[in-house]
Parts: C-alpha cells; structure tokens; sequence
C-alpha cells in the first residue's frame, strides 16, 4: 500500500495520512507541535511516523499513525531541523540534520534517545550545516552539508569527507539496501564532468553525472528518488524530471512556477488554453486537454496580471515594476512595450472591439491605448478619482465603459476612451458587461460570507453562459453560486485545495472547466465542471 501525507500549520496543526492508490484518508494526527509541522518521516515497516515541529524546541514526534496514537516526543535540536530519515532496515533507528548540528537517535521503548555526531580529527572535517541524509550497509550514514561535502558517519563518528561532491549545497540524497547504490542532488551548474544530478557507488567514492535536458540548464536540484531503472529529480524551478539511468533520457513530467505567488491567469477565447503569470518573473501558457505545459516566457520582472486578446492573437502582462508587455501568440515575440507607471500594473484587459487596451495599477490609475495606431503604444486616456489601488477590470460588450473594483472596496464606471467617471446610476445599470470579475456591485452581493472582512474574498468570475460564478478566497476555498447572486449570504458549493490566499480563478473557454490560482502554494488548480 502506497501513502503520503500532508503537512499542516496555523491554528491546529495536524498530519494527514493517505493511501496514494485511493487517495482515501487512512489517518489523521491531531499534533502537539503548536506552530506546525516542518518534516515527516515513515519507519521502515511502515507502522511509525516520525514528525518534526516547528517551534523553537523543534520538537521530534514518533506516531504509532495507524492508532492516531503518540508513542514519544523529545526536543529535536535548538536550530532549525531540516530532515528526519528513519534507517531503512529500522523501525527504532533514525538520523535528524540542520544548522551546525547531526544527531543520531534510537526509540527504546517509550523513550528517544540520541548521541551527537563527533567530528575527530578527521581531514577537512567541520561541523556544518547539514541538507540531506541517506543510508548505507555496516551502519554507514552519508550527510550532505551546504558547502557541497557529503561526511561518511560509521555510526556516530566521522570516518570521511567526499570534498565538493557537489558545488553548491547538497539537498537531496537517496538510497535504497537492495544495491546500495547512492543518488545526490544538489546546486551545479552543468559540464562534461559534472551536474545537479549524481549516481555514486556504495562508498561514494566514483560517481556518474547526469545531464537533465529539459530545453533550459538544471542547476538546482531540491529531491531525489530512485527506483527500477530510473531517477526521479525535483527542481528549484518546480519541474519533475525522470531520468533513465542507463541512457541518461529526461522526460520533464511535471512543470510548475517557482517561488513567489501567481497573480495573473487568463483564459483562451475559443481554446483549451489558459495563461499564468507569477512573481517568479515568468509567464506559462497550458494546455487544459492534454494538462501539459505549452511555452514559458521569462520576462525579468514579476509578473501580475495577464490577458488574452479577442481573436486571441496576442496576450498582454502587467509587470511589478510598472511596465506592460503585448507578445504576438504565435511567436511569443514582443510586439510592444510600455512603461507609463513606476509601480505595478494590477490588471490588464482588451477591449472586446480589439482596439483598445486598458491597464489598471496601484497608482490608483487606469490607462487606455489605441492599439489600432500600432506598436507605440501611445496612451490616449487615462482614469481620475479612483480611490485605492485598482483590483479588477472588465471591460462593456460594446467597448465604451469600463468597470474598476479598488482597495477601498468600491466600484466605478469610466467612459472609454476619456475616463471620465459615469456618475448617473441609470446609465450604468443599462450597461452589458462583457465579462465579470468584480467581487464588488449588487450582483454578487452574495459573495460575501457573514462577518467577512472586506479582504477575504479576493477574485471571482462569471462564466461565459452568465449561469455560474466562481469566487477564491483568503482561506483557501473554491465558491460556486448560481448568477446573478444578489441576495445576502447566497447559498453555494465549496470546494477545498488551495493552501491560503486564492489570488485568481477563471473559466475556460467553453465554461467546462474552471481554473484556480494559488498565492501561498504557487499551484495552478484545473476544476471539472459537471
């Protein structure tokens, strides 16, 4: 049987255990570790579970998980842990690593017990701080330390240090007793000698180097598996790459955006494509139908916000910095760029006429440009007395209004191109919008739960049929409700995934799908429709 777990913090930290086949719950641990849970870690059978906290006592939890039942717990280290690894022939025999320290533990009964690493007098021997950990035969233990060493412990002693096994820090290894072969991964730039990616023998003293071919250099290498032939790497950059160990062949199975939120999502008009733009400075264009990634874009800057054109032959991105980019689909080349504004560009949207582009920032501003009068980008427009920062944007049918949502919580109507502010409450309820992503207005009143704050829902969106309507918000739930949803505390659907802070959701083109935008889990979410 296959499990795994999930790790979480805040008010009740708790650890979920799962069949992976399945994905029912087997188990849930109500933890004593008040801030959260950094690391866990199985036996080797199995039945226990090792948990670590993260509080300043670090504390380390063993957990007889399928009683939901703690058997001990002791005080890990007073710096930070980074691993706990069971040996993989021991249900009482563990290894814990962090800053400047390694332990060595033994569950004896209801009781943990450890001895400190000791360093001797061995050559180029130091206490570092240590990333990873793996096992080997006669009680050998290999630790990967952050200045690119790996140190060879025969049970608690230092007897070797394999200097620059890696460049950079060493943050994964990996082993298994059936041929005690040893997988490291770690920071290195690529070469004919070397890479991120290293097989060793059982005493790691010669290893072979593998070249990751994901289209882009690997150098940063965050975990490791290995098993019937291959070698599983996860990188820095969110990917997950197999790797054949006899012809070297990558296969990049997972794609992801890196660290940082993802502000920006933007759906294809007549295809199953959707667009992301992160603070990892990059924007990624996915395929819904095949759940692939298409193309990624780096552009330098975080990216906020991003939008498809009508005939969607070009998309636009609003950066941090102020700047916007229009890059042609086809090519994904720059067809213009403009830097009006000195702080970010908060939404981005063109007119459903294709003539008009419309970019909101925290400059408490929206600016309009005729795309008709080419590459330039000249503004031609621009929208006053808006109060707070701009939120969202949408755009009317007929191209001649737009709608703002602000940081002051209210919502305006502006002519377009001139900005003036429509002030006549007739005139705008008369208006057909051509979408809707507004958390604000008397047509989604419902939205909002009882005693919300005002910043607790942060997007919503309106599908193209004009039936349903999307809401993310700060704790992470996925809302539907019927549309229009104009009556208080509106009944709907909630749905569960994100970690907190939904920062964006979309429908698809055909409204079968709907796409969720994470902050804290840098995770784009695709919902089926049914």
């Amino acid at each position: 049987m296959l499990r795994f777990w999930s790790l979480l913090s805040g008010l009740a930290p708790s650890i979920h255990v799962w069949d992976a086949i399945t994905k029912q719950t087997l188990s849930i641990l109500r933890c004593s570790h008040a801030k959260g849970v950094g690391y866990v870690n199985f036996s080797a059978t199995g039945k226990l579970l090792l948990s670590v906290g993260v509080e300043p006592e670090h504390t380390i939890t063993v957990w007889r998980w399928q009683e939901g039942t703690k058997v001990t717990s002791k005080g890990g280290h007073a710096e930070r842990i980074f691993v706990v690894e069971f040996r993989p022939d021991s249900d009482t025999q563990f290894v814990s690593v962090g800053i400047k320290h390694i332990k060595f533990w033994t569950l004896v009964g209801c009781s943990l017990m450890y001895k400190k690493g000791v360093i001797g007098s061995v050559e180029d021997g130091r206490m570092q701080t240590m990333l990873s950990v793996a096992f080997g035969a006669n009680n050998l233990t290999f630790t990967g330390a952050i200045n690119g060493d790996v140190y060879v412990w025969r049970e608690h002693f230092l007897v070797r240090v394999v200097a620059k096994a890696h460049c950079g820090p060493v943050f994964a290894m990996y082993t298994t007793l059936r041929d005690g072969l040893i997988v490291t991964g770690g920071k290195e730039r690529p070469t004919k000698e070397g890479g991120a990616v290293k097989l060793w023998d059982q005493e790691m003293k010669r290893c072979r180097a593998f070249q990751l071919e994901t289209g882009q250099p690997v150098e940063n290498v965050r975990s490791v598996c290995r098993g019937k032939g291959k070698i599983l790497v996860g990188t820095k950059d969110g990917e997950i790459i197999e790797v054949g160990e006899k012809n070297a062949a990558s296969n990049t199975m997972i794609n992801g955006h890196t660290r940082g939120g993802i502000w920006g999502l933007a759906t294809h008009p007549f295809k199953d494509v959707f667009i992301s733009a992160s603070d990892d400075g990059t924007i990624r264009i996915w395929d819904l139908a095949d759940k692939k990634l298409l193309n990624k874009v780096s552009l330098g800057h975080p990216a906020k916000c991003t939008s498809y054109s009508p005939n969607g032959e070009m998309v636009s991105i609003g950066m941090e910095n102020g700047e916007f980019i229009v890059l042609l689909v086809n090519s994904l080349t720059v067809w213009g760029k403009k830097r009006d504004r000195s702080i970010a560009i908060q939404d981005i949207r063109f007119s459903p006429d294709n003539q008009f582009l419309a970019v909101g920032s925290v400059e408490s501003a929206v600016d309009f440009y005729d795309l008709s009068l080419g590459p330039s980008l000249n503004r031609i427009g621009y929208c006053k007395d808006i109060p707070g920062f701009v939120i969202q944007i949408d755009f009317s049918a007929d191209s001649k209004h737009i709608q703002v949502s602000t940081s002051t919580y209210t919502r305006q109507v502006h002519d377009v191109p001139s900005g003036k502010l429509v002030t006549e409450q007739p005139i705008a309820e008369r208006i057909t919008w051509a979408t809707w992503t507004s958390i604000l207005g008397d047509e989604v009143l419902g939205v909002w739960p009882r005693n919300a704050e005002k910043a607790d829902v942060n997007c919503a969106c309106v599908s193209h049929a004009g039936f349903n309507l999307v809401t993310g918000d700060d704790f992470g739930l996925i809302k539907l409700f019927d549309f229009p949803c104009s009556e208080k505390f509106a009944k709907h659907k909630r749905y569960f995934g994100h970690s907190a802070h939904v920062t964006n959701i979309r429908f698809s083109c055909d409204d079968k799908y709907v796409i969720s935008a994470g902050g804290s889990d840098c995770s784009l979410f695709v919902w089926k429709c049914q």
